[in-house]
């Protein structure tokens, strides 16, 4: 019986392991797709998102590898650190760079949820009991209270878990759903990276998408919402001399176009002056500037 009561704390903390390793693991797969489908081109964003997946890969490995309450402590706070940058940039911006809600987010942003609440589980949980005369050796010491673990740290763990829940599911009800419209259909021309580029009356650069036709976007859901197409009647500002026009969307939207192609901003230019969608395959097709008309 005593050998019984000793080895399942064992084995509940094994599969705590591989759960949360499992679940650190594929978060850092679904960074790596969206850095390999965009977000790369993003400044400073691009790089954190690097760090990520290669951080959530080491920390997902070592869990899988080490019992040590150490490494799921730091697997623990890596997951819940990666909520908060979501958050906050869903909700505020980070590093010039505002976020949209898409489904692929939310998905990362409950197994981030779960990561940290297993791992914390781990970290703060029971141990494996000794054996009655290695404890009665080691006495009172502060090894063996970690082995036993902190009090209360369950209804810790529990608390953070619930509210981190709570203001994932707050912060994607306020931001509303990805794909809004890029308003503002006033264009100008700018010298961006020595090449003059159409550019909307804010001065983010303007895009036009490879698989589009004159008449039809091949640009909605989530694709829409890392492009936003530039809704409204277009309007020339100085100097520019394209031809201007517009289409209906699929979800019955004016879209603006300019020389036949319809135009879009892209949530990777975190400031005006920025081209980073330029030549990027993502979502289907190539992206290009909008180069002015000569």
């Amino acid at each position: 019986m005593e050998e019984t009561q000793r080895s399942r704390p064992g084995w509940q903390r094994l599969v705590l392991r591989l759960v949360g390793g499992g679940l650190l693991v594929t978060t850092g797969a679904v960074h790596l797709d969206l850095y390999l489908t965009g977000y790369r081109s993003i400044p400073t964003i691009g790089g954190l998102f690097l760090f990520q997946v290669i951080a959530a890969f080491l920390l997902g490995a070592g869990t899988l590898a080490s019992a040590g309450r150490l490494v799921s402590a730091a697997a623990a706070g890596f997951a819940l650190s990666t909520l908060g940058g979501y958050l906050l940039a869903l909700r505020i911006g980070l590093f010039g760079f505002r976020e949209v809600r898409t489904t692929t987010g939310i998905v990362a942003g409950v197994i981030e949820v779960a990561a940290f609440a297993v791992l914390a589980v781990i970290a703060v949980g029971p141990g494996v009991q000794p054996r009655p005369m290695a404890r009665s050796a080691r006495g009172n010491s502060l090894l063996e209270r970690l082995e036993v673990g902190l009090p209360g740290g369950g209804w810790a763990v529990a608390a953070l878990s619930l509210t981190a829940a709570v203001l994932l599911s707050v912060s994607v009800a306020l931001t509303g759903p990805g794909g809004s419209a890029s308003s503002g259909a006033l264009f100008e021309i700018r010298t961006i990276g020595g090449v003059a580029v159409v550019t909307n009356n804010r001065g983010f650069t303007l895009y036009w998408f490879v698989p589009d036709t004159s008449s039809k976007s091949n640009c909605n859901g989530s694709c829409a919402a890392y492009w936003p197409p530039v809704t409204g009647s277009p309007a020339a500002g100085p100097g520019v001399t394209g031809k201007l026009g517009t289409i209906m969307r699929s979800n019955g939207l004016t879209q603006a176009t300019y020389d036949g192609h319809p135009v879009y901003t892209y949530i990777g230019d975190a400031a005006p002056g920025q081209a980073n969608g330029n030549d990027i395959d993502l979502n289907g097709g190539l992206w290009h500037e909008m180069v002015a008309s000569g």
